[in-house]
């Protein structure tokens, strides 16, 4: 539908009258409810016009969808397929042609959109398949509307706010081509989708249920035209800025939407359907060359036209015309015939026409006399078949209990000896088992122990390595200090030896300069000689006195030659110093030379000790390294062997487990990668890498183990990816173990792959857990008064609706309708006080459990720490409001002639179910000697009883209606009443079928309920049933009726097809 049309839709807006805004918005929500309600309801037609464009004026009357999402979000979606196409439909619509808003308020709700879609994908359902394409579609809308708010949700722009938001940027262009390619395959997969469950002949798209399907294509229809054109543009733009060669891709793409688009376009063409209400546009022959820019021009934008809408008509009570009544009128109209016929009677003469005229007057009167005899023989008839019927379904049912009981009986004594059977094998292998894990153990504690010895061991030497090392090092540095004490005296003797060399050196020069001065003075001596002698020899006179001082001259002679004698042995003794000195010095750097030299060996030696005891070292680390990494390939290997054990089958494990196991795993893969990087920087200490690879070992074999364990009782598809996941992990977890066994690929060893394996083991445990354990602790508390005074509210609201309706069933009914719409509605109105009145007492039965128990703490922590009571508490409350609005939904249809009757029996025993559960919650932490218990229990056996006069009302209210009708087959003959005999009999083999088959239809309705809840596995494990084939693990929970944990003593009874009623959570 297009926004254009709504412009010729006449307004029907609520005025605001003399009961001012309030009044007025009551009666806006009065009619958007009812326009939803008969928008989005179960049965397999399309949506009709007027309801769609009513919420759609509507969302532009409050400038947004508040009030669509508020009753959407109260709509039973997940228990219709039909219900939630049509709600996906309704959406589509308002969010192309409602107010702007409305794409701000879908995109708040976007988890709610994405849950009921992966709902339904999980189920095998025509209808729940097509739902999960079209929430994909609608996701992907609203994503891309809101990341680009200048394309509004219907797509309609122009080329120059088309080339506006792409921009200039050619990663821009290039981007927003991406997206409009997801968005036309979002759209064409939900075209393929219903076609490929419709045929196209003409039959298929005139029936209800074919054009229930193919409705929504018409927005589908819109958005491709639009998206084919706009991606048409960007393709243009996007090869005037890039090559060829590089948009190959993007072209392939296009090529292949272009042909799916014509295919579907040309099929769409075709149906009746569509031809009426929507012109479908043609595309070319062969899809645009973009190679080639002029192409461009030829491009033709494809425009849909929709038909111009009558608006229909209002819809109206058919008036029931009474016979009596139209007998006037056929008067008129014989007598009208007439006189057309033979013109108008004349006063007074009677002729021949007139006496005609009264004789077929007669016989109409005949004819009617004998058509009101056959209306009361056929009453009679219709009367005594149903009798009959009723009679024979009796006996039919009495005949179907006993057997029904025999074959139970017969069956429970089967079952029981079975049991005995199975018993007494599982006895015995149990015992084999016990003895094989005990020996197991012993193994385990043994191998254990001697690798504890090993390892101390090896410790041990390490430590008498290290201190060898340290000591040896010790000795090293001595050595290399005495080699620096001997160098620096060979430096010190070197520099006494040079010092005494040149103080000798020194000596002897002043010595040789002393005996030259006294040679020098001898020879001028000698020569003062001579010429005294010549003057002695001159001067006889003084020859006496030339004597005298010769004589003393010769006594200077020898004074200086003993001085010369005694400065040559000083200068014979210094060298002779010097020479000692020398040898000695030498002797002594002999010494040191050969201490230096043996020292060096010693050194040498102890390297090559150190070096071997090294290598010796290293060679035990990595032989430890690779004793534990394969006794971790044993235990890994035989976690892996588990998974196709036969007798492991019967083992199962909790969500919950199996994710604190992923986890802990997850952590000792950090742990390893620690280790690892450690024994890689130090190879001669790999305690923290063998430490690591044995938790590791143990962790992820405990994963693997329990996650064989719990993907015994997963859905199918969830099972065999957890089974293959964990065979996986188990792989590479082997693959990684191999790469540790060789030293040249053990620096290089990744946990990426392993990693990944836990992280999707992780993943699937994740989305195996129960939904409601995704609160928070801290929100409980609040959940808990929250639930209990909506619950309150949801009573109050269907108690005041219970009174509307008792005074419109006063205005619209009389005589004995009225007075059973007034049993049942009062019935029902005491139910909702005794209900009313025991969710008061178990409110306060909470206070006084909460205040006895919480000492210190508050109330949220109290909830806290006993989460599991307080999600029973939520369940149970949000239990009883839902069974509330259901009866009074129910009572609402009764009345107004648009239900059965048996939805009101239903309803009363859910909602006394409800009760019982919210009573068995409040009853578990509950002290013996409360005053308030015994209240509880009180009003519980009142809501039950208040539970019964409602059924009974309802029961009496039924046979009161039929007991009007009574059948006489007086004026039947032996033939035709073998002929209607056989006829009921036909009927009665047909209803019986299809009451078998509604009933299994029933049956298995209910154990999936159970399987949904996670409670039917566990009654079957409370039975000590046999062992059989893992059954259905508790999914997460759905958005449906409300639940509650069961308790042990609660035990379902199967017999007659009957199960205990549970709820999940809504």
């Amino acid at each position: 539908m297009n926004i254009n049309s709504i412009k010729n839709v006449p307004a029907r807006m609520s005025r605001r009258s003399g009961l001012g805004l309030e009044t007025e918005r009551e009666q806006f929500d009065k009619n958007q409810g009812i326009s939803i309600s008969k928008a989005i309801n179960a049965q397999e037609a399309p949506v009709k016009e007027k309801h769609a464009r009513r919420i759609i004026l509507g969302t532009h009357h409050e400038k947004g969808a508040f009030t669509f999402w508020s009753y959407a979000i109260g709509l039973p979606l997940p228990s219709s397929s039909i219900l939630s196409w049509k709600f996906c439909h309704v959406l589509h619509k308002i969010l192309r042609d409602g107010h702007p808003n409305v794409l701000s308020d879908c995109q708040r709700y976007r988890n709610n959109i994405r849950e009921m879609g992966q709902l339904w994908g999980h189920l095998h359902d025509r209808y729940g398949q097509l739902v999960n394409v079209y929430t994909k579609l609608l996701l992907n809308k609203i994503s891309f509307h809101v990341k680009h708010p200048e394309f509004p949700p219907n797509l309609e722009v122009s080329d120059d706010v088309l080339d506006k938001a792409a921009g200039t940027d050619v990663n821009n262009i290039f981007q927003l081509t991406v997206e409009m390619f997801d968005y036309m395959d979002c759209e064409l997969k939900l075209s393929e989708a219903v076609v490929r469950q419709l045929n196209s002949a003409i039959a298929v798209s005139q029936m209800s249920s074919g054009q229930c399907k193919l409705a929504p294509l018409i927005q589908v229809i819109q958005d491709c035209s639009q998206l084919y054109h706009y991606t048409v543009q960007l393709m243009f733009k996007l090869h005037s800025c890039l090559p060829a060669d590089t948009l190959q891709g993007h072209r392939d793409r296009f090529h292949e939407q272009f042909h799916s688009l014509k295919t579907f376009f040309k099929r769409a063409s075709d149906m009746l359907y569509f031809k009426r209400l929507i012109q479908i546009p043609r595309l070319p022959d062969s899809p645009p060359n973009f190679l080639r820019a002029s192409a461009l021009a030829e491009h033709v934008k494809p425009v849909v036209v929709i038909a111009n809408e009558t608006p229909e008509e209002e819809e109206h009570p058919e008036s029931l015309v009474e016979i009596a009544s139209a007998q006037p009128v056929e008067q008129q109209v014989v007598e009208d015939l007439f006189q057309n016929e033979f013109g108008p009677p004349n006063g007074l003469v009677k002729d021949d026409r007139d006496l005609q005229i009264e004789n077929l007057k007669q016989e109409i009167e005949l004819l009617r006399a004998e058509l009101e005899k056959i209306k009361l023989e056929a009453q009679k008839y219709i009367m005594q078949l149903k009798s009959q019927i009723n009679t024979l379904e009796a006996e039919l049912e009495e005949q179907r209990k006993q057997k029904q009981k025999a074959l139970v009986d017969n069956e429970q004594l089967r079952d029981e000896l079975e049991m005995l059977r199975k018993q007494k094998q599982e006895t015995d292998k149990t015992q084999v088992l016990l003895i094989e894990a005990e020996k197991k153990v012993q193994a385990t504690d043994l191998r254990y122990s001697k690798l504890k010895e090993k390892h101390s061991d090896l410790i041990n030497s390490h430590a008498g390595l290290l201190r060898k090392n340290a000591d040896t090092v010790k000795q090293l540095n001595v050595s290399q200090q005495n080699q620096e004490e001997v160098a620096q005296i060979k430096e010190q003797m070197e520099f006494q030896m040079d010092q005494v060399k040149r103080e000798s050196e020194m000596k002897v020069e002043e010595q040789t300069f002393q005996l030259e001065q006294l040679k020098t003075e001898m020879e001028s001596k000698m020569k003062e000689l001579e010429m005294i002698q010549q003057s002695l020899n001159n001067t006889v006179q003084s020859e006496t006195h030339l004597s005298s001082k010769l004589a003393a001259l010769e006594a200077e002679k020898d004074s200086l030659n003993s001085l010369l004698a005694s400065k040559e042995t000083a200068l014979f003794s210094a060298r002779n110093l010097a020479q000692d000195t020398e040898t000695l010095f030498n002797q002594e750097q002999e010494k040191r030379v050969n201490e230096i030299r043996d020292l060096n060996d010693k050194l040498n030696k102890k390297s090559e000790d150190e070096q071997r005891l090294y290598q010796k070292m290293l060679e035990d680390q990595f032989n430890v390294v690779q004793r534990t990494v394969k006794e971790a390939e044993n235990i890994i290997q035989d976690a892996v062997a588990k998974l196709d054990d036969p007798l492991h089958i019967r083992c199962t494990s909790s969500p919950d487990y199996l994710v604190s196991r992923a986890q802990a795993a997850m952590e000792s893969i950090t742990s390893l990668e620690n280790g690892h990087s450690k024994y890689i920087g130090d190879l001669t200490d790999a305690s923290p890498l063998v430490g690591a690879l044995a938790q590791f070992a143990h962790l992820t074999a405990d994963t693997i183990i329990n996650g064989s364990a719990t993907s015994h009782l997963a859905p199918p598809d969830h099972g065999d990816r957890l089974n293959e996941s964990c065979r996986d992990c188990g792989n590479q977890s082997l693959d990684y173990l191999n790469v540790l066994k060789n030293k040249q690929s053990l620096r290089d060893a990744d946990l990426t792959e392993v990693r990944r394996t836990l992280q999707n083991i992780l993943g699937l445990g994740e989305e195996l857990r129960p939904k409601s354990l995704d609160i928070k602790q801290e929100e409980l508390g609040d959940m808990v008064d929250k639930e209990m005074s909506s619950t309150s509210q949801a009573i109050e609201d269907a108690v005041r609706r219970i009174e509307e309706m008792m005074n419109q069933a006063r205005k619209d009914s009389s005589g004995v309708k009225l007075e059973v719409n007034e049993r049942i509605l009062n019935s029902c109105t005491d139910l909702m006080k005794a209900i009313r009145l025991l969710v008061i007492t178990s409110t306060n039965l909470q206070k006084e459990i909460v205040e006895g128990g919480r000492g210190a703490a508050t109330p949220q922590e109290f909830y806290a720490k006993n989460s599991r009571w307080t999600e029973g508490l939520i369940s149970a409350s949000k239990a009883v409001g839902w069974g509330a609005t259901q009866l009074v939904e129910s009572a609402d249809n009764v009345v107004l002639h648009k239900g059965k009757y048996e939805e009101l029996i239903v309803g009363s025993h859910e909602i006394a179910a409800s009760t019982a559960q919210l009573v068995a919650a409040s009853k578990v932490k509950a002290d013996k000697n409360s005053k308030n218990l015994p209240k509880l229990q009180q009003c519980s056996r009142h809501v039950n009883e208040m539970a019964a006069n409602v059924v009974a009302s309802t029961k009496s209210g039924i046979e009161q209606i039929e007991e009007k009708d009574t059948m006489d087959f007086s004026g039947m003959s032996l033939i035709k009443l073998k002929k209607e005999e056989m006829e009921s009999q036909v009927k009665v083999l047909e209803l019986e079928n299809m009451l078998q088959n509604e009933r299994m239809r029933l049956g298995e309705l209910r154990k999936k309920h159970y399987a949904l809840a996670g409670v039917y596995e566990e009654v079957q494990e409370d039975k000590a049933s046999p062992v059989q084939k893992p059954g259905i693990l508790k999914k997460p929970q759905l958005a449906q009726k409300p639940n509650m944990l069961p308790k042990a003593d609660y035990k379902i009874d199967k017999e007659d097809g009957v199960y205990q009623a549970n709820f999940i959570n809504f």
